[in-house]
């Protein structure tokens, strides 16, 4: 709540005058909200179920995607799995007591944090995820058998991978980079293929971000051969693809969208969906959406588009995964532009910033794509210039 309330530059006093102006119900006095926005923000206690919608409203989202059903229960886990509730875990952590045991514990600690990536606060994810990369990695400095070292290193480079995104999503590029490095040191020091693959990746979706086409390109294809049949596989070819459409390279962009759906298709179906290091075919469409909106072929962009969305939803109208549909309205609004109509193109393109949950870096560098088919097109139009306004809103380091 504090994160979503400073990026929009409001005090305590502004975020409450939003709650009421979303609220078709008599509320308390703006005294009794504001002590109770004090305790929801401290954490002290938790919005209930007449105020979450409300504070979603005021934030532009829906309660679902602002206030994710918790997952089960991190003790119920470990216990389940291990015999061991967090803060034993936690102990034998500190005594270096690794065995059967604390290493499940580790492997469900760093499975959650993967899978916590679309939906979780990026500031609240990170704490969690550098302090548990932190008691990780403290595991090395005890007597270790071979195999639990090498999976220790592995654990520990997938949690810096996850660690590393998060700090790009908040725009904290010389962190991303260090840690993004130190994630690959890992994968190299487990020699785990998969995890090095993963390194590079993030070094496309860097390079890409920040307009270096050809760096993006030259970094994917030398981590390709490393990478043909695992699912990182997948995402390097699609940055690959990415850049090339963005380079004007139509046959370019087709080859490496071939590249990626070949190794996808030797692949099983992957069990777990939500982790953020799993490409299955629905993240595929995600891809080639970008690919034929930049490429002009509109009609195939939005089809890709809407099928996203779909994919994203649940059965209940909340997001499962917010930033994918952000650059789906952003696709949706350039085909509108595209289209000649304007009003449309600018409601799916200011959709697009309504989610609380951003990878700032990603969302900036599509939205001014968009807002340059708008400039383009209805360069004085007020409804324009308001899209700017909401894009000038996003903070990137």
């Amino acid at each position: 709540m504090r994160s979503e309330r400073d990026a929009r530059g409001w005090s305590q006093a502004d975020a409450v005058r939003a709650m009421r102006a979303k609220s078709s119900q008599n509320l308390p006095t703006d005294s009794t909200l504001l002590r109770n926005w004090r305790r929801w923000e401290s954490g002290e206690s938790r919005p209930d179920e007449f105020y979450a919608p409300i504070i979603a409203a005021a934030f532009e989202t829906v309660t679902a995607a602002f206030f994710p059903k918790s997952r089960p229960n991190r003790d119920d886990e470990l216990l389940s799995a291990t015999g061991m509730d967090t803060l034993e875990f936690i102990g034998r952590l500190r005594m270096s007591d690794v065995n059967n045991a604390t290493l499940d514990a580790v492997r469900i600690t760093a499975q959650r944090l993967c899978c916590e990536y679309a939906y979780a606060d990026p500031h609240l994810l990170h704490a969690d995820g550098t302090a548990w990369l932190r008691r990780i990695t403290s595991l090395l400095d005890g007597r270790l058998s071979l195999g639990q070292h090498r999976e220790i290193l592995v654990l520990a480079g997938w949690v810096a991978l996850l660690v590393g995104c998060v700090e790009y999503d908040l725009g904290r590029r010389a962190a991303a980079e260090a840690t993004r490095r130190a994630a690959d040191s890992l994968g190299r020091e487990a020699g785990n293929p998969e995890i090095v693959g993963w390194a590079a990746e993030m070094s496309a979706w860097f390079a890409l971000t920040q307009g270096n086409f050809r760096g993006a390109i030259e970094v994917s294809e030398q981590a390709k051969a490393g990478t043909s049949k695992v699912s990182v596989g997948v995402q390097l070819a699609a940055q690959r693809a990415k850049a090339w459409a963005r380079l004007g390279d139509r046959r370019a962009v087709a080859a490496a969208l071939d590249d990626g759906r070949a190794i996808l298709s030797r692949m099983g179906h992957p069990a777990d969906l939500d982790n953020h290091f799993v490409v299955d075919s629905t993240k595929f469409d995600f891809y080639a959406m970008d690919c034929c909106r930049v490429s002009g072929q509109d009609r195939m962009a939005e089809r890709y588009a809407q099928q996203v969305i779909r994919d994203s939803t649940r059965p209940d109208g909340s997001i499962r995964n917010p930033m994918r549909v952000s650059e789906a309205r952003l696709t949706l609004a350039v085909v509108a532009v595209r289209d000649r109509d304007l009003e449309r193109a600018v409601e799916e393109g200011l959709s697009a910033f309504d989610s609380g949950r951003k990878s700032l870096p990603s969302l900036a560098w599509i939205a001014g794509e968009a807002a340059r088919e708008l400039i383009e097109r209805y360069p004085g139009d007020p409804r324009t210039q308001r899209f700017l306004e909401q894009l000038k809103g996003l903070s990137v380091g």
